[in-house]
């Protein structure tokens, strides 16, 4: 039964795009089981890049089928215009290729509204949304009035329902947050006038899932965000709405627990992180300019869905260590190791220094407060001047970069077992 599923390792954005379009290539189905539009992949192929949201970074190869699992919430609006551009690229579309699982919760553009409305109203205690509408549409979700996928296909029902919502959102907008009113019959004949497009994608998904596994079918589980975003086990209340850890795959998809083959952890060489919450290791000034790079090119730090900067730092592996707890990673995938080309030396978080004591993965509980009042305590390791563009095996990279390497490995205690050294698809260090 081969399941595989991509995780990220840290805050989200850590390459997980071009993982999922490496791996694809091995995969008859690759899956996307949380998040919404609040996720972006940016996969590089010749010349072309390919931004993508909602859809898997998997369906650019012309075998594969991409699934949206019941676990996400979904923007038919996005998604539409995504299946639009990949056509207009010339990619083939279709319901044979695309599976929406009727379970799927909708985002309207009364969650967006209220998303940006709701975190402008925390003032400085904002979290720093995308302002998707993802965690609205969770609510609804939790609250049990969200509007589903399969509710479309009965469509006199679901009129009804998509005007109550909108009505009941328009209300909250003007008396809570003192908003402009909605044109609510203009949004509700849009919204109603995109999902009658999607019909024919929408299924159950989870038997048809099982049914591949059973039949030998490889499943690829594309993880969005990241492991320090999930609801449950991330750096909270600075967290998004949805399951980003390697068991959310289970219930996003709609299978039973089974076994897993692999569960790859995507990080990058060093940290980063889009929006507010602690970060221990940021860095300011010159040195985060050198990590974050100039903007005009798509590998650098700004976000494919915000565009704003990210902020970085250096490698944190109390952090890395304790995703790879929560995941039960079988190995990691390290991207962006070229960006540090050029450093004399480069620090690495080890531990924190918390009230007086060391604290390492095995102490760290994910609570914001305390990674507040955490100090990195850092070890130095050589750095190399050689860029890494063209280097394609192990043996190509310098000898400190492979230390690089090594130390997180053994620090870790995961096998590394592929390195990108650039943005192209082909910029890749396969090791056996």
């Amino acid at each position: 039964m081969p399941l595989d599923i991509v995780i990220g390792a840290q805050w989200g954005d850590e390459g997980k795009g071009r993982v999922v379009d490496l791996l694809a290539k091995e995969s008859d189905f690759v899956a996307r089981y949380n998040g919404g539009d609040n996720a972006g992949h940016t996969v590089t192929v010749g010349n072309k890049i390919y931004k993508l949201h909602v859809i898997t970074s998997g369906i650019l190869h012309p075998h594969t089928r991409g699934v949206i699992g019941n676990g996400m919430v979904l923007n038919p609006q996005t998604l539409i215009e995504e299946m639009e551009n990949l056509k207009d690229a010339g990619m083939t579309i279709s319901p044979e290729r695309l599976w929406i699982s009727d379970a799927a919760q909708l985002i309207t553009p009364a969650h967006r509204l209220l998303d940006s409305a709701q975190d402008a109203a925390l003032g400085n205690s904002r979290i720093g949304t995308t302002g998707r509408g993802i965690g609205p549409a969770y609510v609804d979700k939790a609250s049990r009035r969200g509007l589903r996928a399969g509710e479309m296909l009965d469509e006199e029902a679901f009129r009804d329902r998509v005007a109550r919502h909108f009505e009941n959102a328009n209300q909250m907008l003007v008396d809570l947050y003192h908003q402009p009113a909605m044109d609510t019959q203009t949004l509700v004949n849009e919204f109603l006038g995109s999902m009658a497009r999607l019909r024919p994608y929408i299924h159950r998904i989870g038997p048809m899932i099982q049914a591949a596994i059973d039949g030998g079918k490889t499943i690829l589980g594309e993880g969005a965000q990241g492991t320090l975003l999930d609801v449950e086990q991330g750096t909270y209340p600075y967290v998004t709405s949805s399951c980003t850890t390697s068991t959310g795959i289970f219930s996003g998809l709609g299978i039973g627990v089974q076994p897993v083959r692999r569960v790859i952890g995507v990080t990058k060489a060093f940290q980063t992180r889009v929006g507010a919450g602690p970060f221990p290791t940021e860095l300011y000034g010159d040195m985060a300019n050198f990590l974050r790079g100039s903007g005009s090119n798509p590998w650098d730090e700004y976000g494919t869905t915000t565009g704003r900067p990210r902020r970085v730092g250096w490698l944190d592996l109390v952090l890395l260590g304790y995703a790879h707890e929560i995941n039960r990673f079988t190995e990691l995938f390290i991207t962006k190791l070229d960006i540090l080309s050029g450093l004399q030396e480069i620090p690495v978080c080890v531990a924190y220094k918390y009230n007086g004591m060391k604290m390492r993965s095995l102490d760290f509980s994910g609570d914001a407060r305390l990674m507040a009042e955490c100090q990195p305590i850092y070890q130095n390791l050589p750095g190399w001047q050689e860029p890494l563009g063209a280097c394609r095996r192990w043996q190509d990279l310098p000898a400190a970069a492979r230390k690089y390497v090594e130390f997180i490995e053994q620090t870790i205690g995961l096998p590394v077992k592929n390195i990108s050294v650039g943005s192209e698809r082909s910029a890749l260090i396969v090791r056996d």
